[in-house]
C-alpha cells in the first residue's frame, strides 16, 4: 500500500501559506533532498536536472513553465502542475502601472527630475517649466489597447481597460470557453494578429513562450501599428525579437517599450522600460500560487485527481472505495479493455473508473472493491505502454 512518506524538494522562495498545508506525517519537506518524489518550484531552471526513478510530480507555484522540460517529463509519465489564475490581479494591475507609466512617459520625467543641477529652487522650477512640455502623454479614454492573449490574465487586462474607457480588441485563436465567459463582451474580436497590431495603438502582450511563439513580435508586426504606439510584455521576453523592438523605437514607430523582462540591448534606451520580473511578485499572489500548487500535489498524491496539469488530462473521480489504482500510460488503443480483463482475472471488481487522454498520454483512475495484490500491480506494469502504476488507499 501507498503509506510512505514523501519528499518533497522544493526551490526558490515558495510562500509557507501553502506549504504549511503539507500534512507533517505524510509529507517531508527536503530542500537539499536528491531523490525527492515530488518537486516544488518557481524560476528554478530544471532542463538540465537530473529525475529520480521515484519522482511522481512536479508543480510550479506560478503559469509558465518554459524553465521545465514538459516533454520529457511526459514521456516519464510525470505530470507537470502549474496555478494559471493565480497571479492574474498581480500581472494585470502591474500592466496598468507599466499602461501609465508609458502614456505619460513617467519614468522619463523622473529621470529629468533626478539629473538636474542646482541648489536653488526658483532656478529648478524653471528648469522644469521649460523642460515638461517635452514629456507630454496621452490620456487612456478612446485609445485603442490590443490584447494579445486572453488567458486568465489578458481577460483580466481587457475588462479593466474597458472600464477605464479605452477601446479594447483581443486576439486567441486557443480562447477556452470558461475565458470567453469571463471575457466582457465589450471586447472586440481580431480576425488574426495582423489585424489586431494594425487596429491598436498599444499592445499588451499574454502568450505563452514555446517554440510557435519566441520572436513573434517582430518588424513585420510591428510595422502595422501607427507611430508613436506603446508595447506591454508582462508575459515572456523571448516572444518579443529585441533587435526588431529597439529599430523600431529608433524610427518613432514605437514610442515605449515596456518589459518585465531586462535584456542587455535595453539598457540606457530612453524608450525602453524595463522591470525586474515584478509580474507576480506581490505577497497575495505568491501566497495564492502556493496554495494552487500543493492543494493540486496533495489531491494528486492521495486520490490521483489532476488538475491544471500542463501535459496531462483533467481527471477526477469521487472516491468510491477504500483501494484506488491510478494508471498512466501512452494513448494507444485496448488499454483500459486490458487493465479490466486483468483486474477481473484476479477476481477484483471496479467500483469506478475514469479514463481521459491527452495527446500522447492517458490516465485511468479506477476504484476497486477489495484488495490488490503486488502481483496484480507487476501484471498491470507489464501491460505495453503502461509507464507507471500507483495503488492508493484512502487515509480516511
Amino acid at each position: 500500500m501507498d503509506k510512505k512518506k514523501f519528499i518533497i524538494k522544493v526551490f526558490n522562495n515558495i510562500s509557507d501559506r501553502g506549504l504549511n498545508m503539507f500534512p507533517e506525517e505524510r509529507y517531508i519537506i527536503d530542500r537539499n533532498s536528491i531523490s525527492p518524489d515530488i518537486i516544488l518550484l518557481r524560476s528554478e531552471n530544471l532542463k538540465n536536472y537530473l529525475f529520480p526513478d521515484n519522482l511522481i510530480a512536479i508543480a510550479r507555484a506560478g503559469a509558465g513553465t518554459n524553465n521545465i522540460p514538459v516533454t520529457a517529463l511526459t514521456k516519464l509519465g510525470i505530470p507537470v502542475f502549474n496555478t494559471p489564475g493565480a497571479n492574474a490581479n498581480a500581472v494585470k494591475e502591474l500592466v496598468l502601472a507599466g499602461l501609465l507609466i508609458a502614456a505619460r512617459n513617467l519614468i522619463q520625467a523622473s529621470n529629468f527630475i533626478n539629473h538636474l543641477n542646482g541648489n536653488d529652487n526658483d532656478v529648478i522650477n524653471k528648469s522644469v517649466e521649460s523642460a515638461k512640455k517635452d514629456f507630454i502623454g496621452f490620456e487612456l479614454p478612446g485609445k485603442t489597447l490590443g490584447i494579445l492573449g486572453l488567458g486568465a490574465i489578458g481577460v483580466q487586462v481587457a475588462n479593466m481597460a474597458l472600464e477605464l474607457g479605452m477601446d479594447v480588441i483581443g486576439f486567441d485563436e486557443n480562447i477556452s470557453v470558461d475565458r470567453a465567459w469571463q471575457l466582457s463582451s465589450g471586447v472586440k474580436q481580431a480576425k488574426s494578429i495582423q489585424e489586431l497590431f494594425s487596429s491598436s495603438e498599444i499592445i499588451s502582450l499574454h502568450i505563452p513562450s514555446n517554440d510557435k511563439t519566441k520572436g513573434v513580435i517582430n518588424s513585420e508586426l510591428l510595422s502595422k501599428m501607427k507611430r508613436g504606439s506603446i508595447i506591454l510584455n508582462f508575459a515572456r521576453g523571448d516572444i518579443v525579437n529585441n533587435d526588431d523592438i529597439i529599430d523600431s523605437i529608433d524610427s518613432g514607430l514605437i514610442d515605449n517599450y515596456v518589459s518585465d523582462f531586462p535584456d542587455l540591448r535595453h539598457m540606457d534606451n530612453p524608450k525602453i522600460i524595463s522591470l525586474p520580473h515584478l509580474g507576480a511578485s506581490t505577497l497575495e499572489a505568491e501566497e495564492n500560487c502556493s496554495i494552487m500548487a500543493v492543494k493540486n500535489i496533495i489531491d494528486f498524491v492521495e486520490n490521483g485527481n489532476i488538475h491544471l496539469s500542463v501535459n496531462f488530462p483533467e481527471a477526477k473521480l469521487t472516491r468510491k472505495s477504500k483501494n484506488r489504482l491510478v494508471i498512466t500510460n501512452s494513448n494507444i488503443p485496448n488499454m483500459v479493455g486490458q487493465v479490466s480483463t486483468s483486474l477481473a482475472d484476479s477476481g477484483i471488481n471496479i467500483a469506478d473508473l475514469v479514463n481521459v487522454s491527452r495527446n500522447d498520454i492517458a490516465i485511468t483512475i479506477i476504484d476497486i472493491d477489495g484488495a490488490v495484490d503486488q502481483q496484480e500491480l507487476k501484471n498491470i506494469s507489464s501491460i505495453e505502454g503502461v509507464l507507471s502504476v500507483r495503488l492508493l488507499e484512502a487515509l480516511s
